[in-house]
């Protein structure tokens, strides 16, 4: 468990080292999920630039430093439809993601924690083939409602978990 886990909230100057977590995390995870080609548009310029504009346009963005450095990410508001699926509850965790190298140290928790505090009633949508991260929502009282979602544009499905 890490005990030197900083968690605050994002500001513009965090964008490059947010992108680098936030890209990070997706080839760590769905690199053997996604097709090669995906990673031609997905890229780390393409990332960066995105958070540049939403941590200056004030998305309340929460990161998890360790040693000064930014290891996750965790991004959490008002619930809104997926799909044809209305939500079920009216918090809602858009993001979590936490570099490999930091799992298991209680980073994720920290940024689950400050995000959506325990007990907390809310959705999330996680890939159906992430066992870990589904293990790790589960521990958290989060648990698969049924409500499924296919995102053609990455081939991969997932499912709503809530508490």
């Amino acid at each position: 468990m890490t005990s030197d886990v900083v968690v605050r909230t994002a500001g513009p100057d965090d964008a490059d080292a947010v992108a680098v977590v936030h890209h990070g995390s997706w080839v760590e995870t769905y690199s053997g999920l996604l097709p090669a080609s995906h990673w031609e548009t997905d890229t780390l310029d393409g990332r960066t630039e995105r958070w540049r504009r939403a941590l200056a346009d004030g998305v309340p963005l929460t990161v998890a430093e360790v040693g000064g450095r930014i290891v996750g990410i965790a991004l959490a508001g008002d619930a809104v439809p997926v799909g044809e699926h209305p939500p079920v509850r009216e918090r809602h965790l858009f993001q979590l993601y936490v570099l490999a190298s930091h799992h298991g140290t209680g980073v994720g928790q920290a940024l689950l924690d400050a995000v959506v505090p325990p007990g907390t009633p809310a959705q999330l949508w996680v890939a159906e083939d992430n066992p870990r991260a589904r293990r790790f929502y589960e521990r958290n009282g989060f648990r698969a409602d049924g409500a499924r979602v296919d995102d053609p544009d990455h081939g991969i499905v997932a499912v709503r978990l809530a508490r």
